[in-house]
């Protein structure tokens, strides 16, 4: 099991309470779907556990949580904090809407925190000044909201890894890490496109216009939509958000939904996801988190088979360094073939 969230690289912890899985101080199960989920303490996103080490983290879970005397529950959802510092969050029947709620909830609150506590300071040092409280030395002001404003407009959002996949002429593409700062935001169109996923996000850069697809469309959209919801939402919103969702049907047919919809932003131009409708910027960022986990949940057999692949060329080069020069040329004349 991995050891860090897959979305913010930060420590996901460790437990002695569940023996099976030591991960994590804040785990999340839900029994009749056989799913485990480590929740991240620092950026509250809920990571998904690899199959093989679920079910028998389940069943303890589960006990700890029927042993676990301080538990707040209700009809689906219930959540208990252990004496020994552990956090379980036991899901059952719940429906989509107080699913959402209790699984973004707490993200979206503590953004909302802390974009209010920011606008206090700002509103409050402006007062001070105003008023006398507070004196600067000349020059002193220009200075520092100059180097404020540099610092927002400067500041990086998210980082992506795109490439390295295969193009039409069977070569590997090269795979660079694109930083993304708060100035590109406002530039950023999610778009239709012909090809799986269905949707592209085109990005300005100066003079410069940068066209996302496929999978790489997928890595952007994930790494910046996050910085369109600064504020969080209220529980009223995230159900909002929940609904437009639940009329696509599902996540990832959403996502395209919203993408040919055309929104229309700066200068009229469809796609601007700063124009979008708060409800549907959280719920953007809602499907594509679920379709992350959806995709790590249907691709961990692929997972295996790619590091298997890997493996056996690893081991195959190293046994091949053993042998002497022109073993294998002398299997090729004299082997039959089939062997």
């Amino acid at each position: 099991m991995y050891q860090t969230c897959i979305f913010c690289t930060r420590p996901l912890g460790s437990n002695q309470l569940v023996e099976h899985f030591p991960v994590g101080r804040r785990l999340a199960f839900d029994g009749e779907k056989g799913r485990l989920w480590v929740i991240c303490r620092k950026c509250l996103r809920w990571n998904l556990t690899p199959i093989e080490e679920r079910w028998e983290a389940i069943e303890e879970c589960e006990r700890i949580f029927r042993d676990t005397p301080v538990r707040v529950s209700t009809e689906n959802i219930g959540i208990a904090r252990h004496p020994g510092g552990l956090d379980l969050v036991r899901i059952g029947r719940a429906r989509r809407r107080e699913f959402a709620a209790w699984r973004y909830m707490q993200r979206f609150r503590r953004r909302m925190f802390r974009t209010n506590g920011a606008f206090v300071t700002y509103y409050a040092a402006i007062f001070a000044l105003d008023a006398g409280v507070l004196v600067l030395p000349t020059g002193l002001l220009p200075v520092t909201g100059a180097a404020g404003l540099a610092w927002l407009l400067l500041r990086t959002v998210g980082r992506v890894r795109v490439g390295g996949g295969v193009d039409e002429d069977g070569a590997r593409e090269r795979r660079d890490i694109i930083r993304f700062r708060f100035k590109d935001d406002w530039s950023i169109r999610l778009l239709p496109d012909d090809g799986e996923p269905g949707f592209g996000v085109e990005v300005h850069k100066l003079t410069r216009k940068a066209w996302f697809r496929g999978e790489d469309a997928r890595r952007v959209a994930a790494a910046v939509i996050p910085a369109f919801n600064p504020a969080g939402g209220t529980r009223y919103k995230v159900e909002c958000a929940v609904d437009e969702i639940a009329r696509s049907g599902h996540p990832s047919r959403f996502i395209t939904d919203t993408a040919n919809k055309g929104h229309r932003g700066l200068r009229f131009r469809k796609g601007h996801i700063r124009s979008f409708p708060q409800t549907t910027k959280l719920a953007l960022e809602m499907a594509l988190h679920e379709e992350q986990e959806r995709r790590a949940l249907e691709g961990e057999l692929w997972v295996l088979e790619q590091a298997w692949k890997e493996a056996e060329e690893i081991a195959a080069i190293s046994d091949n360094l053993l042998l002497p020069a022109g073993t294998g040329a002398f299997f090729e004349r004299h082997g039959r073939e089939g062997d």
